[in-house]
């Protein structure tokens, strides 16, 4: 503790630093207490040590979908202190299908290797990433490596273009899970996180966020992943029950149908060529 300063009216206490960098910082240092202890044996497929950061890699491209990346970030930053990298051809801004700029810190070429974990977000630009030649190589090569390849929303369609999710079981927002995962190779599974080996998929945007939970309980343990839900006040209670097709009802249905009707198409045809 920093030491208090001392006036006429007496000391004065430095207040503890209560920024949301410190609270993340504070969540990592609890779990490596509350983590379970290991064996020496081999690490299990997925798996990392448990006396490190976390190597985390997470993909920007133009018109990608912000909280698909900004929801995961903000639960798993606490893993990962210095060793977080928000990747994309070029550093520097990036635009997100609203115009909220998020900005790359590594390029293809300057992100690190053997990372722990790569993620790919989704969003309206997906079906341009489906047909980049270096996005889809930088992918194949660092999910050689990665302990765990992960995406959110329709960014598992670009893994599937990357050919990483043949043979898997995998999610991805509604409006394209069924009609263009197999196209993909991968076997569609309608529900909130889908984990098949080493590939965890999340649905729709705000499903980052239990992806995000689910893949922190893996990498150290429940009662982390329990207290990083704590600290965000992950406690939804939707004004609407209407976050599913079945849910909503055809009528909602009917309606964002024209919305994600580029989307749908321009993934398809990708998939397809």
């Amino acid at each position: 503790m920093r030491r208090g300063r001392c006036d006429r009216s007496g000391p004065v206490v430095t207040p503890p630093d209560l920024s949301r960098r410190a609270i993340l910082a504070a969540t990592a240092a609890a779990a490596v207490t509350l983590a379970p202890a290991r064996s020496g044996a081999a690490e299990a497929p997925g798996s990392i040590p448990q006396d490190r950061p976390v190597r985390i890699a997470m993909i920007l491209y133009p018109g990608m979908t912000a909280l698909d990346l900004v929801g995961p970030q903000a639960l798993l930053a606490g893993l990962a202190p210095g060793s977080l990298y928000l990747v994309a051809r070029s550093e520097g801004p990036i635009a997100s299908d609203t115009g909220l700029s998020l900005v790359a810190t590594h390029t293809f070429a300057t992100c690190p290797r053997d990372l722990d974990v790569l993620l790919v977000p989704g969003g309206d630009g997906t079906p341009e990433q489906m047909r980049d030649a270096a996005m889809l190589a930088f992918l194949r090569e660092q999910a050689l490596r990665a302990a765990w390849v992960t995406s959110v929303c329709t960014g598992s369609l670009i893994l599937g273009a990357a050919g990483l999710l043949r043979g898997y079981r995998a999610t991805s927002h509604w409006c394209v899970r069924d009609a263009v995962l197999p196209l993909l190779g991968a076997v569609p599974v309608a529900e909130r996180v889908v984990f098949d080996r080493n590939r965890a998929t999340g649905a729709g945007i705000s499903a980052g966020l239990d992806l995000a939970l689910a893949l922190a309980a893996r990498l150290r343990g429940p009662d982390y992943a329990r207290t990083a839900q704590l600290v965000a006040e992950y406690a939804p209670e939707p004004p609407f029950q209407a976050g599913t097709p079945a849910q909503a009802g055809p009528a909602i249905v009917r309606a964002a149908d024209p919305i994600l009707a580029p989307l749908v198409a321009g993934a398809t045809e990708a998939a397809r060529g």
